[in-house]
This record gives structure tokens, C-alpha cells and sequence, in this order.
């Protein structure tokens, strides 16, 4: 009697029906949102994929840079003074030219010569930023220009000048390369 009553119920037959289509419900919700998931996760991995692919591409491309750069590098210690030594090479064969024609008789014409050749040098290092330190006897002595060789005692000049200059200084663009070699006056005793 109880299950008469109990299935007459008019509750009964409706939470029955109700409860069986939420449970077919909920896996169709969780499937789809499975295949959600799986589908942003096939994008992140292709992502992830064509990053990687970039990166592997931009590190090469790094490394040829740098292999490149530290090969005109060396190129260009090799070869950066070509255009120095093209100027220079010409003075040589004239010195070679005027060493061939020496003689006793031909002095005046080497004298002449070695001049010429001279000349010829020294306008191709001022051509490439070289010159001279400018240092005559009487120059105040300056230590960032001069190297002292020795100290000599001199009346004619106030202590601590140039007496003598046994070496020229040279400037590439204004930078000390070469100090010049001199004497320098010390206080009389």
C-alpha cells in the first residue's frame, strides 16, 4: 500500500524524470568543455611551436652577426692600413731610386733627392692624421709630450726647458702616439 501511495505521489514521478536528464547533461557539458580546453591547448601549443621556431631563428641570426662582425673585424685590422701603406710604398721605391744613382759625384743630387723623398713622407702622414710634436730647444718641458732622457746644465736656459731633442714626438689625430725624446735643463748648483 505504501508503494501505491508512495508512487501516486505526485512529487514522485516528478523528480524521477527531472533528475535522469541532468545527469545526460552534465557529461555532454564536460565533454564539450574538454574539447574546449583541448582545442585552446592544441592553439598554446602551436603558439608555443611557432615561438619556439622564431627563437631558434632569431639566435642563428644572432650567432651569424656575430660571426660576420668579428670577421670584418679582423679584416679590417688586417687591411685597415691598406690605404697608408699605397701612400708609403711610392716614397719607398724613390728611396730605392736615390740609394740605386748614389755616388760621390751625384751627392748633391741624392741630398736632393732624399729632400724630396722626405717631404713626400711626411705629407702622406699628415694625409692619414700624423704630426709632428711641435718641440724646439728653449720648449718648456711638458711631460705629457717630452720624455726626459737626461738632465744637463745649461746658463743659457731657465730650468726645466728642452736643451736638446734627440727624437721627434708624434700626434695621430691628436693623440700622443710617440712621445719626443729630449734633455732637459736642471737648476744650476
Amino acid at each position: 500500500m505504501d508503494k501505491k501511495k508512495h508512487a501516486s505521489h505526485p512529487e514522485a514521478p516528478h523528480t524521477e524524470p527531472a533528475a535522469a536528464p541532468r545527469a545526460e547533461a552534465a557529461p555532454a557539458e564536460g565533454a564539450e568543455r574538454i574539447r574546449e580546453l583541448e582545442e585552446q591547448l592544441a592553439a598554446k601549443e602551436a603558439e608555443a611551436a611557432a615561438n619556439w621556431d622564431k627563437f631558434v631563428r632569431e639566435r642563428a641570426d644572432l650567432e651569424n652577426y656575430r660571426k660576420r662582425t668579428q670577421k670584418e673585424k679582423e679584416e679590417l685590422l688586417r687591411y685597415g692600413n691598406e690605404s697608408l701603406v699605397t701612400e708609403i710604398i711610392p716614397i719607398v721605391d724613390s728611396m730605392e731610386r736615390a740609394l740605386a744613382h748614389a755616388n760621390e759625384e751625384s751627392l748633391s743630387a741624392v741630398i736632393e733627392g732624399v729632400k724630396m723623398t722626405h717631404g713626400m713622407l711626411v705629407a702622406a702622414l699628415k694625409k692619414f692624421g700624423v704630426a709632428a710634436v711641435e718641440t724646439e730647444k728653449g720648449t718648456p718641458f711638458d711631460p705629457a709630450f717630452h720624455q726626459a732622457m737626461c738632465q744637463v746644465e745649461d746658463d743659457d736656459l731657465p730650468p726645466n726647458t728642452v736643451a736638446e731633442v734627440f727624437q721627434k714626438g708624434y700626434l695621430l689625430n691628436e693623440r700622443l702616439i710617440r712621445p719626443a725624446m729630449v734633455s732637459v735643463t736642471a737648476a744650476s748648483k
